[in-house]
């Protein structure tokens, strides 16, 4: 539950900082984050604060994080 938040806390502080012209944070972060299991807040945030949902490679790269992570829990279900 922390990695969700704080991963939908960065997708925010990435939007925020964007408007201001400030100093952005990384988009490895933001993967990383989701790798780490924040990838519904990441596919939330991207849907509520409409940020980062047409940026390439990043959208394929997190729905390819998505699909590792479903296959994985597709795998532990049936063993």
């Amino acid at each position: 539950m922390f990695i969700n938040a704080w991963t939908f806390f960065r997708f925010r502080q990435d939007k925020q900082r964007a408007g201001r012209g400030e100093w952005r944070v990384s988009e490895s972060e933001l993967l990383s984050l989701a790798f780490l299991g924040g990838t519904p807040a990441a596919f939330a945030a991207r849907h509520l604060l409409r940020h980062k949902t047409r940026k390439q490679p990043f959208s394929t790269q997190l729905w390819l994080i998505a699909a590792v992570q479903a296959g994985g829990l597709a795998w532990l279900a049936a063993t």
